[in-house]
């Protein structure tokens, strides 16, 4: 073959040459469609939180002026979190207790009572695997997640012994007082458990400055509860 035909057959012919650039330019022009669109998500303006606090509920974002495309797009940027059904928190804010959280937003008077009260007042070696919250008889009950526990106490006597316990930026919720819990134990025994509120009233009873006293007069407050609590304490004196 002669150096012409051979140097014909080595060089692209005329036609794949713009084919091959036309197809770079392609991919060319996709890369910065993907740089453009990641730049203007990262150079998105901050969210204004103006008339909104660290937790708030979708209708309180409604009506500082967020539509629902911006909170679900702020969702998906990661700076707010969902904490429950309609019920967020900015991202940078403090880490609270989210099921503590929930109850201070949805349940005003929930007080937590019972087997989760022992452990706050450390009571018992059990872990609760749910939350006990107890709300007043009369009002309305809030749906909330599934780890938490509603139990209605009577009206009349619902704040004896209830104390609020802060649990970090400015949100409380209530606690009942640990003999307050143990009454409760103990007249709801065939409920929680004799074991439990045998076990949790000999600890109370170690404590310096525990009285039986104390506890009777608390249970009087409570029909039937006097009668109960004597014979609890009859029983592990």
């Amino acid at each position: 073959m002669h150096s012409q035909d051979r140097a014909r057959c080595e060089t692209p012919g005329p036609e794949s040459v713009p084919q091959k650039a036309a197809a770079d330019d392609n991919v060319d022009r996709l890369d910065i469609y993907v740089y453009d669109i990641i730049d203007m998500r990262s150079k998105a303006p901050a969210p204004n939180r103006e008339g909104l606090p660290t937790v708030f509920t979708y209708t309180a974002a409604r009506s500082a002026g967020i539509s629902a495309e911006r909170l679900y797009a702020y969702r998906s940027r990661g700076l707010i979190e969902q904490i429950a059904r309609g019920l967020y928190r900015w991202s940078d804010a403090p880490e609270l207790d989210q099921d503590l959280l929930e109850v201070a937003c949805r349940a005003s008077r929930g007080t937590l009572c019972l087997l989760t009260a022992l452990a706050r007042h450390d009571l018992t070696d059990a872990i609760p695997d749910r939350i006990d919250v107890a709300i007043p008889r009369g009002t309305r009950t809030p749906v909330l997640r599934p780890v938490i526990n509603i139990h209605v106490f009577a009206k009349k006597t619902f704040d004896l012994g209830r104390q609020e316990v802060n649990i970090g930026e400015g949100f409380k919720v209530g606690l009942y007082s640990a003999e307050r819990s143990l009454v409760d134990v103990i007249r709801l025994r065939h409920r929680e458990g004799a074991d439990v509120a045998w076990e949790a009233l000999r600890r109370w009873l170690r404590r310096r400055g525990a009285k039986p006293t104390t506890l009777i007069e608390m249970a009087k407050h409570f029909h039937g509860a006097d009668r109960a609590v004597r014979q609890a304490l009859e029983i592990v004196l």
